[in-house]
C-alpha cells in the first residue's frame, strides 16, 4: 500500500499541474470503487478553480473554489497528469480534467482507493479525517513527548502503536520497522515500557525516515509508480525492511523476521531492545 511518503510524492508531483486552473469536467469510467463515487459531484465541478492539494496522512484533498474532495490510492492506486486524448487503460477508472488539455488520472487495478466529495465541510467532519492523529512531520504537534504521553500504561507493541492513525498518522509499516531499527528499539517492547528520552529519539527517527523518504521519491512498491510516471527509489536505502536473514548494517548479525498485526517485521536481535 501506498505510504505517507509515496502520498507526498504523488501530491508534489501533481500539485502544480493542478493548482491555480479551471476543472473544465470529468470523466468516470467505473463508479464502484472502494465506496461509489459521487458522479454528480464531480461533474459539477466544472468551472470550479483548483486552489490547493493538501494531504492528511494518507488522503489527498483537492481543494477548489466549490470544495474539496477527497482521494486516497488504496491498495494500489496512483495519480498521474495525462494530456486528455490519452486512451485510459482498463484499470483508469476517474479522471478530472482541467484547463489546457490536461487530466488528472486515477488507475486503480484493485478498486480498493476512493473519491469523495466534503463539500465546504471541515476536513474533521468527515469520518475517514474525523480520528487521525497528527501529522508526524509537523514537529509542532509531534515530537518524543507527544509520544511518551500517549504511550502511558500501554501494553501494545510499540510498532503496532506507531501504526495507529489515531496516535500519528502515516506511519505504516515499511517506515515504522525502519525508524525503529534507527532508533534501537525492538518492535515488541510495550509502548508503555520505553523512556521519553527514546522516544525522543525514536520521533527523531521518524521524521528522518520519512523526510528522506520524500527526498527519494517514496518507496518503490509492485504497484506504485509516482505522479510522473517514475517509481521512487527510497528502497535501496532500506536498512531493515525486506533483509531478513542478511546482516545488520551496524553489527553484522543476522536481521530475523516476525509477524505482527499480520505484518512482516524486520529487526536486529542484537541492536534493538
Amino acid at each position: 500500500m501506498p505510504e505517507l511518503p509515496e502520498v507526498e510524492t504523488t501530491r508534489r508531483g501533481i500539485a502544480p499541474h493542478l493548482c491555480g486552473r479551471q476543472i473544465t469536467g470529468a470523466a468516470v469510467r467505473q463508479p464502484k470503487l472502494r465506496w461509489p463515487v459521487p458522479v454528480d459531484a464531480l461533474e459539477a465541478l466544472a468551472g470550479q478553480r483548483v486552489e490547493t492539494v493538501d494531504r492528511r496522512g494518507k488522503y489527498l484533498l483537492l481543494r477548489t473554489s466549490g470544495g474539496t474532495l477527497l482521494l486516497h490510492l488504496g491498495m494500489s492506486g496512483s495519480l498521474r497528469i495525462v494530456p486528455t486524448d490519452t486512451p485510459p487503460s482498463a484499470h483508469d477508472h476517474v479522471d478530472l480534467l482541467v484547463a489546457g488539455g490536461q487530466s488528472l488520472r486515477l488507475r486503480d487495478p484493485r478498486r480498493f482507493g476512493c473519491v469523495l466529495w466534503l463539500g465546504r465541510a471541515p476536513d474533521d467532519a468527515h469520518p475517514l479525517l474525523a480520528n487521525l492523529g497528527p501529522e508526524p512531520l509537523d514537529e509542532a504537534a509531534f515530537d518524543g513527548d507527544y509520544l511518551y504521553r500517549r504511550a502511558r500504561g500501554r501494553r501494545r507493541a510499540v510498532k503496532e502503536f506507531l501504526m495507529d492513525g489515531r496516535i500519528v498518522v502515516g506511519v505504516g509499516n515499511i517506515y515504522a520497522n525502519e525508524a525503529l531499527f534507527e532508533a534501537g528499539i525492538h518492535p515488541r517492547r510495550p509502548a508503555g515500557r520505553i523512556s521519553r528520552a527514546r522516544y525522543r529519539q525514536l520521533a527523531e527517527a521518524i521524521q528522518r525516515v520519512l523526510n528522506d523518504a520524500i527526498a527519494q521519491g517514496g518507496t518503490t512498491l509492485r504497484d506504485f509508480t509516482g505522479a510522473e510516471g517514475a517509481p521512487g527509489y527510497f528502497r535501496i536505502a532500506l536498512a531493515a525492511y525486506g533483509r531478513d536473514g542478511e546482516p545488520c548494517p551496524r553489527c553484522q548479525t543476522p536481521l530475523r523476521a516476525i509477524r505482527q498485526s499480520q505484518r512482516a517485521t524486520v529487526y536486529c536481535p542484537r541492536c534493538q531492545r
